[in-house]
């Protein structure tokens, strides 16, 4: 009977090792998506630091700002990502190691007079941004302080569009998701001559998943970024990038 019971137990522990953790993201090609391969390139980073850390890795999508609200909030939630680094977000987070990085910079209107050398510079235009999306630190603090103009959209696509239309000088984006998008968005047939992506970047900003602010997420934490260490980060970049 003993020997029956340990056996049965040895079969168990694997699914019991497996356990599942879950996070919320959103619709941010290349790094996140439902439909994407693999659901992009954070998701699948985290996913092979967790399996390597023996969990399971589960991901809803929401809005951004929900998806923030519903992994700091709702119960099951482990947490959000990707998400930048600032102190406002240290404060409410444990934050993990870097699950890669993001070339934050400046989409502008071909034949457009638009250039700049230094954050400063900004504030003579009005900047197309991302409802509720951290930006760098210079920058968010000039709009907290009214030096800096902001067009705010609902997403990246929206601000593509409305940059297009000449709604507003140019847009903060990602370099990685401004190629994605201008690539296989409807919304934005036809408008890949008539935008172009500014040399000089804001930030070449880390990601990081942001674990609850608690005990269980600090733990949570320490154990994803061992395991983190052992993925080739820069091999998943690559494989995704390389489609573009």
């Amino acid at each position: 009977m003993y020997r029956l019971i340990a056996a049965i137990l040895w079969l168990l522990l694997p699914v019991a090792q497996a356990a599942e953790v879950r996070l919320t993201s959103l619709f941010w090609p290349p790094y996140s998506g439902e439909k994407l391969a693999g659901q992009g390139i954070s998701v699948e980073v985290a996913r092979a630091a967790f399996q390597a850390a023996d969990s399971k890795l589960k991901v809803d999508f929401y809005p951004w700002a929900r998806a923030v609200a519903m992994g700091m909030g709702t119960p099951g939630y482990a947490g959000y990502f990707p998400e930048y680094d600032t102190p406002e977000v240290r404060s409410r987070c444990h934050l993990s190691a870097p699950i890669g990085n993001s070339p934050l910079g400046l989409a502008y209107r071909t034949g457009s007079p638009f250039d700049w050398q230094q954050p400063t510079d900004l504030r003579r235009y009005v900047i197309g941004v991302v409802q509720d999306y951290v930006n760098t630190t210079s920058f968010d603090a000039d709009v907290a302080a009214g030096q800096q103009r902001v067009d705010k959209s609902v997403d990246d696509t929206r601000v593509l569009v409305k940059l297009a239309a000449g709604r507003f000088d140019a847009g903060v984006m990602d370099k990685h998701v401004y190629d994605y998008l201008l690539r296989t968005d409807k919304a934005l047939a036809g408008k890949r001559t008539q935008l172009l992506f500014h040399p000089r970047l804001l930030e070449d900003k880390q990601l990081y998943i942001c674990f609850r602010p608690t005990a269980e997420g600090r733990a949570l934490a320490q154990r994803f970024n061992a395991a983190l260490a052992g993925v080739d980060v820069m091999a998943i970049y690559a494989r995704h990038l390389a489609v573009q």
